[in-house]
């Protein structure tokens, strides 16, 4: 091609790298080309959250009309900021070779902010704030827009512990700041595409398309593609907290898509490893399994009605949970005791350790996410709880020992263990029984604490009629800020039901919904035929477990056989979603029935009246 190729692009400092990667592309390919600069209404409007604007496309629509009216001959974009359907008359011409697609947090002072009771975080991102909040729900999330300088010099001039990037554009712009001043954030899953520069095109101008081509990077645009089809077929745009990743591994693509209510309360999960030559419509398949299990409701409009009944629960529920309340009952909720995981050195886990101690889940998670299973070289290692058990060989490996409370282990290790040294890895209000015991028995303890336990209590409005708890600690929290004792104390076991006798007057406990057998026999009846051996006998195995559990009464025994269940029926997910289309005729979108029929909760509760002794 003879003409000079005019070049698209917003006129922010990262875009204009874009659009200069792609000239320089082009010019190794022997082709000219030239800059033009069209400024975006999302360069333009800076006061506002993008999610808060209205439309799609806010960073490419002026783009595309300039396209379209012959005044630029291809354009350039980050690929994340592509609304999922293109304007009439324009296609994908390229994707060049994805950059990091991974967020990092860059710190305005230290990282001591992690152990606070509060903090607060920029973004202008509806993802980003629905992830950080999910894990750090204590944490205060703040609007934060323009270009990457502007971003990083308001961090610069606020009272913000940190705010979050793309890594792509730091990098590229050379930005990114030394590595103790911020934190990549491995576990947030990245905006569909994200890391990915799009060069479009007019479909009807098959010689710059044919150019365009030469450009492409397979891999890339296989990946990126497959979770821009997550997203469209889950309908969102900027205004959804949607994440998806597409990674290709030797001959493998392993893809993992997630939907989260936009307070970050909720979380709808999907990931799959597939063969490079059986895609197929994965993404759509990720998008549909997502809708189908509550993905729906988060995406529509919250609708605000009268309710007859207001309770308030003194822990986040789950969206299951929110689900199985009756439509009478309005219900608002927050966490009175929450946990955050401390910040740990590397040289925690430099060199091998012989005995390590977890007594919690809580402690399980802390160190993971501190470092990766590769670096947790644990020769022995002895636990509290069957559930902290299976998390442990679930992420880590082996468990020596298990004992049901921290006094039998701590008895255990005296009677058997031949290193007389343990790692204790704790939260900072753990029981001195165990670590007392080992120390008289001459056992030495190094005491990691790897997270921190706070009540955080707040004031209820006088509006509710009940309020839930369930644990005594929830009750002391709620106590410190309020002392309406006329309100109904819903309680979640005898224990803490006991205890809420102390301070309230009417108490109810509850009973054990036995939905989760129903509706597990249910399924089987109804879909059992249509698995196969190996992945039916595991849930007819749990099955029997649990109403052997539902019998003890105990939640402590019922908790585990709820959570197998969850398990093995996320195995047979795939043989299940299949069978229900097929019974369906090939329409996936309404298997609204194929759910998850387990629970890390007790779901559809019951009450009876504690009579006072």
């Amino acid at each position: 091609m003879d003409k000079i190729i005019r070049i698209g692009t917003r006129s922010s400092d990262l875009a204009l790298w874009q659009a200069n990667t792609v000239a320089k592309q082009l010019d190794g390919l022997g082709y000219k080309s030239e800059i033009v600069k069209i400024d975006s209404i999302g360069d333009v409007v800076l006061d506002k959250p993008l999610y808060e604007l209205g439309v799609t496309g806010v960073f490419t629509k002026n783009l595309d009309i300039a396209l379209l009216n012959n005044k630029i001959d291809i354009a350039v974009h980050s690929f994340k900021d592509v609304p999922t359907k293109l304007p009439f008359g324009i296609v994908q011409g390229a994707i060049l070779k994805r950059g990091d697609f991974n967020d990092v947090l860059v710190i305005k002072e230290d990282e001591n902010f992690f152990t606070k009771e509060s903090a607060i975080i920029a973004t202008g991102s509806l993802r980003r704030k629905a992830q950080w909040l999910y894990r750090y729900p204590h944490h205060t999330i703040t609007g934060l827009r323009g270009n990457v300088n502007t971003r990083l010099q308001k961090l610069e001039d606020n009272d913000w512990d940190g705010a979050i990037f793309a890594a792509a554009g730091l990098k590229r712009l050379k930005l990114l700041p030394e590595k103790e001043k911020h934190i990549k954030l491995d576990w947030m899953i990245p905006a569909p595409a994200q890391g990915a520069v799009m060069v479009a095109v007019l479909d009807e101008n098959e010689e710059l398309k044919a150019i365009c081509s030469e450009l492409n990077h397979e891999d890339t645009a296989t990946c990126v593609n497959i979770e821009r089809e997550f997203l469209r077929f889950l309908e969102g745009g900027c205004t959804a907290p949607i994440g998806a990743l597409a990674l290709i591994i030797k001959e493998e693509l392993m893809f993992k898509g997630v939907l989260f209510s936009p307070d970050g309360k909720n979380k709808i999960e999907f990931s799959k490893s597939v063969e490079l030559d059986k895609i197929g419509d994965l993404g759509k398949y990720a998008a549909n399994y997502i809708l189908d299990r509550g993905g729906k409701k988060i995406m529509r409009e919250e609708i605000i009605i009268d309710k007859d009944i207001n309770v308030y629960s003194t822990k986040n529920l789950s969206l299951d949970q929110v689900n199985s309340i009756s439509s009478h009952i309005g219900s608002s909720m927050s966490d009175f005791i929450t946990t955050r995981s401390n910040r740990l050195k590397h040289v925690v886990v430099k060199n091998p350790i012989k005995n390590v101690i977890f007594t919690s889940q809580n402690a399980v998670e802390a160190v993971l996410e501190n470092f990766i299973p590769m670096e947790l070289q644990f020769e022995n290692i002895y636990c509290v709880g069957k559930r902290t058990k299976r998390l442990i060989e679930k992420k880590i490996g082996k468990v020596t020992q298990v004992e049901k409370d921290a006094e039998k282990l701590a008895n255990y290790l005296v009677e058997n263990i031949v290193t007389k040294n343990v790692t204790f890895f704790c939260g900072n209000k753990r029981r001195d029984a165990l670590p007392e015991i080992l120390i008289n028995n001459g056992i030495e303890v190094n005491e990691i604490v790897c997270y921190q336990t706070q009540l955080t209590p707040r004031v209820i409005e006088d509006k509710y009629k009940g309020i839930l708890f369930y644990s005594p600690s929830g009750i002391e929290s709620y106590l410190r800020e309020n002392t309406n004792n006329e309100i109904v104390a819903f309680c979640i076991g005898e224990t803490t039901a006991a205890e809420a006798k102390k301070h309230f007057k009417n108490v109810k406990t509850s009973k054990l919904s036995t939905k989760p057998i129903a509706e597990t026999e249910k399924q089987l009846k109804e879909f059992g035929d249509k698995l196969s051996d190996d992945k039916k006998k595991p849930i007819e195995d749990a099955l029997e477990e649990l109403k052997k559990a539902y019998e003890t009464k105990e939640i402590e025994v019922i908790d585990p056989a709820l959570e197998k269940i969850n398990e093995v029926w996320k195995s047979a997910s795939e043989e299940m979603y299949k069978a229900q289309a097929e019974s369906q005729q090939g329409a996936p979108n309404d298997a609204d029935q194929n759910k998850d029929t387990g629970s890390d909760d007790v779901e559809d509760v019951d009450f009876e009246e504690v009579k006072e002794d």
